[in-house]
């Protein structure tokens, strides 16, 4: 019976002891890396919407359903020059998180990839300007075709990566469905 409480014991200490030590790495790497998250949604933010100076996060009513997880305002010195949405949507190797550029009016002034877990080589090709220039300055609802884009409607999907192409276009579809549903009144 003392062999087991003395194991328990021994247990415990080195469990306290690990935790101690990983809430003190967590205190020390939170802030960081809070820090680094915000500078990449503002680098996110510029390369979305370009031509705005700064940017002020909208108070907004989100639907419980929707891969809306926030909008901010854009603004070229005191006048509103559009917004940018943050929006995840699924792809083939999980969540596509991406910051969507809007003007006013809703045509699509620039789209950034924040993080995704898509192939190496196949769809993680959806991050590079390449492909993410097909959106810039279209307007309303888009879909993806497999062959060359021939509507303006249309965006022309990754080789191999179709599943990843609609992926990102539900995610600049859905943002471009919040913008004119709840932000142009």
């Amino acid at each position: 019976m003392k062999e087991i409480i003395k194991l328990g014991l021994i247990l415990f200490v080195i469990t306290a002891i690990s935790a101690g030590i990983l809430g003190f790495a967590y205190d020390i790497t939170k802030e960081p890396i809070e820090k680094q998250v915000r500078l990449a949604n503002q680098e996110a933010m510029t390369k979305a919407l370009p031509q705005s100076e700064k940017f002020e996060k909208v108070e907004v009513d989100i639907p419980e359903a929707s891969n809306i997880i926030e909008v901010n305002a854009g603004y070229k010195g005191d006048l509103l020059d559009g917004y940018v949405i943050k929006v995840v949507s699924k792809g083939f190797g999980g969540p596509i998180e991406m910051m969507v550029g809007l003007s006013k009016e809703g045509e699509i002034q620039g789209v950034s990839i924040l993080s995704h877990a898509e192939t190496p080589g196949l769809g993680a090709k959806a991050q590079e300007d390449s492909y993410l220039s097909q959106y810039k300055e279209k307007s309303g609802i888009l879909s993806v075709v497999k062959a060359k884009a021939s509507k303006e409607d249309e965006i022309e999907s990754i080789s191999g990566a179709t599943i990843t192409s609609k992926a990102v276009t539900d995610g600049i579809n859905e943002a471009v469905d919040f913008l004119q549903k709840n932000l142009n009144r």
